[in-house]
């Protein structure tokens, strides 16, 4: 699931938008939670990548039987990879299942060439070597090696994240969140248990009325946020300051001013990170500062 910090992204990317191209609240709202959605249909896309490098596996072994002159490996195919216990809970997983029949265009193709590129180069690398050596089975070292798998051939692939962002330009932006749940995923899978259900992009109705609130929020006390930006500026000029930078401090003073139950140093650290998502590489220090400062003025704990 998103948690508040990912939920603030969306926030400042719904609110950045809008200044570039204003629309109704009610409809910015509505088109914010679609892009939340989109994150789910990416990571049950990069869920089905996996599965289908298991499939690619499984092909290569049906090929390999059906030569007429056989190898010992075509006879005897090492199966280590495709009885991987974490892949068969992923390729077996009910929600994946099903959301998938309903978004064919999230399935992968055997002969895509991203997906062969990929597995040549993943049966190629040592590590799969190495765990294909490997004795037995362990649902731990299952769970290890498609996690490293994952952050080897997916997260950290260039190749990866351009097709992905050719396939959804918004994936691009959400690459780093859809990563964090596969990875998630990948380690909340137990040997002896089923698991019937995937993260959930919006946890709770709280949680979604925490990026509704905030959105409304912002936009509605745009101007006297803008102003209190402003006055606690230094030998620095308001239209300076750049879009991406006005709305993160913006959508933080509206936090700090209307959401009295979260503390304010939480606050504070929250949008620097997201800084360091969106802005420039001192922005963080220069938002730490206005910020810091706006919450030693109202003695905001």
């Amino acid at each position: 699931m998103l948690g508040r910090r990912q939920i603030r992204e969306k926030v400042i990317e719904s609110l950045y938008s809008y200044h570039q191209n204003p629309i109704k609240h009610d409809i910015l709202e509505k088109n914010m939670f679609t892009e939340i959605e989109k994150i789910y249909h990416l990571y049950i896309y990069q869920l089905n990548f996996l599965v289908a490098l298991k499939h690619l596996a499984e092909n290569q072994i049906e090929i390999g039987k059906n030569k007429y002159l056989k190898t010992e490996n075509d006879t005897n195919p090492n199966q280590k990879f495709i009885n991987n216990q974490v892949l068969q809970k992923i390729e077996e997983n009910d929600e994946r299942l099903s959301f998938t029949s309903k978004h064919q265009d999230l399935k992968w193709e055997l002969h895509d060439e991203l997906l062969v590129k990929t597995f040549q180069r993943m049966i190629a690398g040592k590590r799969y070597q190495d765990f294909m050596k490997e004795e037995g089975y362990s649902f731990i070292d299952d769970q290890k090696f498609i996690g490293k798998l994952f952050l080897r051939y997916m997260a950290e692939n260039e190749d990866f994240h351009d097709h992905v962002e050719e396939k959804e330009m918004s994936w691009a932006d959400d690459f780093h969140i859809s990563n964090s749940m596969i990875q998630k995923t990948i380690g909340f899978f137990k040997e002896n248990e089923p698991s019937h259900t995937l993260i959930r992009m919006i946890k709770d109705r709280e949680d979604q009325e925490f990026a509704s609130k905030l959105l409304k929020q912002s936009l509605n006390h745009w101007e006297d946020s803008s102003k209190k930006v402003e006055e606690r500026l230094e030998n620095w000029d308001m239209d300076r300051i750049s879009l991406m930078d006005k709305i993160i401090l913006i959508a933080a003073i509206t936090e700090l001013d209307f959401f009295p139950l979260t503390p304010g140093r939480v606050i504070i650290n929250e949008y620097i990170e997201i800084s360091k998502v969106f802005s420039t590489d001192r922005s963080n220090i220069f938002i730490n500062g206005i910020l810091d400062k706006y919450t030693k003025e109202i003695n905001r704990n």
